[in-house]
């Protein structure tokens, strides 16, 4: 391959690390991933390894580009993005352990780790200022709760921290030597208040009154936070041997992973344009799919909605506002459906004879049953499906709601099965409904989805969503559209780009779109209500037990 430019964009994900190699136009090259382990030995516990993952980032970066021959010197700019977990070194940046079994390689609480629920309640009891930008109550998934447990569990680990990162951050400080930390992952995880002030500000007062008032001691946390965009610098010659690349390599500010993803989907929204404009996004929505789901929208004003995290000045966009929705259980929550049903070894054991995955097996059962029952979304009448595997992140804030199956049988086929998948889908895009519902009802006019993650490759997933949110669904050209936002940041801060805005510009567009079927809207319409009302019956049957 001829000597050109070149951008890496990095995506740590809870399972695994991704590399991407990308050209400047936002063409993708070559891309590698590495598996990454991570801990749950015990219910609501889930830790990883600093170590693992940087040993797992340094294989996949050497692998895309060996795999691609270029020269090491042609990647001008790097772009790290990562889930929202929370990072904890001693004072000689070594890994420190974040269990009582006091095993320092399990350094991290990931971001779906809820060990930290009753420290969340305590700070929601607070009414805080700050936590009118986190739609009004904190989540166990964000940093300050899981803070709060370490030093209240965990004393000797709290007496020996050094430094406390999110994810994202770790990765910069570990690639160019500086610990200057992220809008991103600092307003929308840590309660840093970007807007104010000249570069935003910590609300001191507010980690006091909490606990947490040594948390600033000795650069623990630094109160060098930059914007999205922004150079930190270059590679370290430690971190330029360790992923085979040179000291000329720019690294960007990081960022949180489905908020790559939202800067990865969201230039398409100026396809053949001449300019971006701010303006057209707010009728836009990202939805990142995987073992979560993200709904990432963004407004020049902020909009304050119970429930829904943000309003995140510059959390995504440069001076835009962020409102991000979320689903806990996503991925997760189809896989978990198609796991727990008598059929899933039969149905693993076929879809290995014939080479093709239990999606692709499910999707086909639920066509044959639908062609020869003569309905569509119909199938599942009889079966309603409530996934608060994890609690409700958006926009129910109600960490403390479980998944809930109504019309169970005592059937054990492969049909049964697909119906409870087909039900299983609808669900989670119900609960994207629902977000949009309340976007909407706060000043957003969204009507198109732009959509990347694992659901993409899933025609089923992808149409149910259309029909029931009643949303035009765009994919992108570049389906690693996370990469991609990765890429873009590595391409700005490399000095390619003026802005984030201009590299969304040039580097993202959209391929094909799925329309709703306007047929289906009765039907939808009277399983949304049902949906509802599972949701709302469970917290009375709670509430009433909670009461005994």
């Amino acid at each position: 391959m001829e000597a050109s430019k070149y951008v890496i964009g990095v995506d740590v994900g809870t399972g695994s690390v991704r590399a991407g190699l990308f050209m400047l136009d936002g063409t993708m090259v070559s891309s590698a991933v590495e598996p990454i382990e991570i801990w749950k030995l015990q219910p609501d516990f889930v830790e990883q390894s600093s170590a693992d993952i940087w040993r797992a980032v340094c294989s996949a970066i050497r692998k895309v580009v060996s795999d691609t021959q270029i020269s090491p010197a042609d990647v001008i700019g790097i772009g790290f993005d990562a889930t929202c977990s929370l990072v904890v070194l001693d004072r000689n940046l070594q890994p420190l352990a974040v269990n009582a079994e006091g095993v320092n390689e399990r350094n991290i609480i990931v971001w779906m780790d809820h060990r930290a629920l009753a420290e969340a309640e305590d700070i929601n009891s607070g009414n805080y200022k700050v936590l009118r930008y986190v739609g009004g109550r904190i989540s166990p998934e964000m940093e300050p709760p899981k803070l709060k447990w370490l030093k209240s569990n965990l004393p000797e680990t709290w007496a020996k921290a050094g430094r406390f990162f999110d994810l994202a951050d770790y990765l910069t400080f570990r690639s160019s030597g500086l610990d200057a930390r992220s809008f991103c992952t600092s307003v929308c995880k840590w309660a840093y208040l970007g807007h104010k002030g000249k570069h935003g500000q910590w609300d001191t007062n507010f980690f006091r009154k909490i606990g947490l008032d040594d948390l600033f001691d000795d650069e623990k946390v630094s109160h060098d936070v930059r914007p999205i965009g922004n150079k930190l610098g270059n590679l370290t010659q430690a971190a330029a041997d360790e992923l085979g690349l040179t000291t000329e390599c720019a690294v960007g500010v990081g960022i949180i992973d489905a908020h790559a993803g939202g800067i990865g989907l969201l230039g398409a929204v100026w396809e053949g344009k001449k300019r971006p404009s701010l303006q057209l996004l707010e009728s836009a929505l990202a939805l990142i799919g995987g073992t979560s789901n993200c709904h990432m929208a963004v407004s020049r004003e902020p909009r304050f909605i119970d429930g829904v995290w943000g309003p995140y000045y510059g959390a995504m966009i440069p001076d835009m506002w962020l409102t991000e929705g979320g689903q806990s259980t996503a991925g997760s929550a189809i896989d978990h459906i198609i796991a727990d049903h008598a059929y899933s070894a039969a149905l693993q054991k076929e879809a290995h004879r014939t080479k093709q995955t239990v999606y692709q097996l499910l999707n086909t059962e639920v066509e044959r049953l639908q062609s020869e029952l003569g309905v569509g979304p119909e199938l599942t009448r009889d079966l309603h499906i409530l996934p608060y595997f994890l609690g409700n992140r958006s926009p129910k804030a109600d960490p403390y709601a479980r998944a809930t199956i109504d019309g169970l049988t005592l059937d054990e086929s492969l049909a049964s099965l697909a119906i409870r998948y087909l039900a299983v889908i609808q669900a989670i895009a119900y609960g994207t409904r629902e977000i949009i519902r309340v976007l909407n009802d706060s000043g957003y006019s969204i009507k198109r989805l732009y959509v990347t993650g694992g659901g993409t490759k899933n025609p089923l997933w992808l149409q149910e969503h259309a029909d029931i949110t009643g949303c035009t669904i765009h994919l992108p050209k570049e389906s690693e559209a996370v990469l991609l936002g990765a890429a873009i940041l590595g391409a700005t801060a490399a000095g390619e780009y003026d802005s984030v805005p201009d590299a969304m510009h040039a580097m993202c567009s959209s391929d094909n779109t799925i329309k709703p079927r306007k047929e289906c809207n009765r039907y939808h319409k009277a399983k949304f209500k049902i949906f509802q009302e599972l949701y709302l019956q469970q917290k009375r049957r709670r509430e009433l037990m909670h009461s005994i």
